[in-house]
């Protein structure tokens, strides 16, 4: 049993050098929201909220959760995570209609679910990986760079490969011949082993797109990203997937268990990327990994903010297999390592995930207090 007796919010923010440029906008800053959930016993878990856009998102989302979510679920009991999700997901599916906020809402609540998997489990005294179903320890996980931006893209390349790199994603989406010049001067340089993908964040429309596609999949790619918008009709989807040799990836976007399950059954996307901190937690991302490997699709969990989100996606891609990559956040990101200590390495490209219990990591706070913008203590 569950009752969520105390929450603690955080809010970081950390300037960067360069701005993340995406064709959807530039990310000039790295916002965090980490929650802190204590149960009736005293026992803990955390969880992450994303954050990465737009900048004044996460604001937005602390005072939904200071205002709405959380005086509703305190002090409320559950059998498990996966109850608790499922009851506060209706308890607050009218706010989130009535705010035309369903995002913000849902991404409050993946945080909510994250952080109670890992109080359950470091209450069991297993590592998460385990609480989600895996029984053996779980092998490295290879990781490739990703939110590379689309300048200067073959220098970082080669850096990313000095800091053990073997994959890496690239942003297109911008002036489709300089796209196809950078990422077929990047495919030429590839080595041994080594993979390629491209992130369009949406940034086509299906003209634009009929002409690009098939561009782009005469390359060595891995995959194509989100190539038109989320909710195009699924004909554009479908027609895009047969004008491709390259599997079409997708997910980040996607925010109900029926859209998900849709996108898997109609077998456009060949690689199904959820955002845990974004929609579902464990509780919702768990079922749609599980149905995407049975059907033959690639899961690789989609994730850019700091790194209890790292962790987790690290911990729900070990427990359900498969072929996929763990997104690995390649640029500068002074909140990443401080906030889920102790931060593992790369080694030879890969993801190390401990046998801890729960999620394995506990954040610095004294380190990252420099980018602390606000904390909010909430209690039954």
């Amino acid at each position: 049993m569950i009752e969520i007796s105390r929450v603690d919010i955080y809010h970081f923010s950390a300037p960067i050098k360069e701005p993340i440029v995406t064709s959807f906008g530039a990310i000039i800053a790295r916002n965090n929201i980490l929650l802190r959930i204590e149960d009736q016993d005293g026992a803990h878990g955390w969880g992450e909220i994303w954050a990465s856009f737009p900048p004044c998102g996460a604001e937005n989302k602390v005072r939904l959760l200071q205002s709405i979510v959380l005086p509703t679920a305190l002090g409320r009991r559950y059998e498990n995570p996966t109850e608790a999700w499922h009851g506060l997901t209706r308890l607050m599916r009218r706010h989130a209609l009535q705010s035309a906020e369903p995002g913000p809402f849902a991404a409050c609540l993946a945080g909510i679910d994250v952080a109670l998997w890992d109080l359950a489990a470091r209450k069991a005294g297993v590592p998460l990986w385990r609480a989600l179903g895996r029984e053996s320890m779980p092998e490295p996980l290879p990781a490739y760079a990703s939110n590379l931006n689309p300048t200067g893209t073959p220098e970082m390349i080669a850096s990313c490969r000095e800091r053990g790199y073997r994959a890496f994603k690239v942003k297109v989406g911008f002036d489709l011949t300089t796209d196809l010049e950078n990422i077929g001067t990047i495919a030429d340089s590839l080595g041994d082993g080594e993979a390629l993908m491209v992130d369009v964040n949406q940034g086509w429309d299906i003209k634009d797109a009929r002409a690009a596609v098939p561009a782009f999949a005469e390359m060595p790619l891995d995959w194509i990203e989100e190539p038109i918008c989320v909710d195009e009709p699924v004909e554009q989807w479908a027609e895009l997937a047969r004008l491709s040799q390259v599997p079409l990836a997708g997910g980040e976007n996607i925010l109900s268990l029926t859209d998900f399950e849709n996108a898997v059954d109609d077998g456009h996307l060949g690689v199904i990327q959820p955002d845990i901190g974004k929609w579902g937690g464990f509780s919702g991302c768990l079922p749609v990994a599980r149905r995407a490997v049975a059907a033959g699709r690639r899961y690789c969990p989609h994730w850019l903010n700091a790194g209890i989100g790292l962790h987790a996606s690290a911990h729900l891609l070990s427990a359900v297999g498969g072929t996929g990559f763990l997104e690995h956040d390649a640029l500068e990101n002074p909140l990443q390592a401080p906030l889920a200590e102790p931060f593992p390495p790369l080694a030879d490209g890969c993801f190390l995930l401990s046998d801890r219990p729960g999620l394995g990591v506990e954040p610095d706070l004294g380190t990252a207090a420099q980018w602390l913008q606000s904390h909010i203590e909430m209690s039954a």
